[in-house]
């Protein structure tokens, strides 16, 4: 089976380092989204949050010696389905980051994990459990 996804937009940020997790960072920048999927932000408002599905578009290419990875904290060798490792058999990452503002298909936020230039793939509503 073949799997071809399609970026609805990019990360822009002029954050140099930005922190490896987004419940650590306070980075910001933003979703520049594709105009032709600009109705389907439209619902979307500062001050809520959104998780954004996105690509590790710069990580190495993933074999079997990256199953098993030492993370930045953790007790040792763990296997990469249980860190949050870039280097991954499908190089997909997940963030929740704040709304700061929208202006038509671009979304302003902070607490972003994501370089300049990642290619953006979802975006999902972040739903709290009741």
């Amino acid at each position: 089976m073949k799997i071809e996804l399609l970026p609805i937009g990019v990360v822009k940020t002029d954050v140099k380092k930005v922190p490896r997790h987004w419940t650590i960072s306070d980075a910001e920048g933003t979703l520049v989204i594709e105009e032709q999927y600009t109705e389907g932000v439209k619902d979307i408002h500062a001050g809520q949050r959104i998780v954004v599905l996105f690509y590790f578009h710069q990580s190495p290419q993933f074999t079997e010696d990256f199953l098993v990875q030492v993370p930045l904290q953790g007790p040792g060798q763990m296997g990469v389905f249980s860190i949050c490792s870039p280097v991954r058999p499908n190089p997909l990452g997940m963030s929740v980051v704040e709304v700061l503002g929208i202006e038509g298909s671009i979304i302003h936020i902070k607490g972003l994990d994501m370089i300049d230039g990642t290619p953006v793939l979802d975006i999902k509503p972040y739903r709290e459990r009741d």
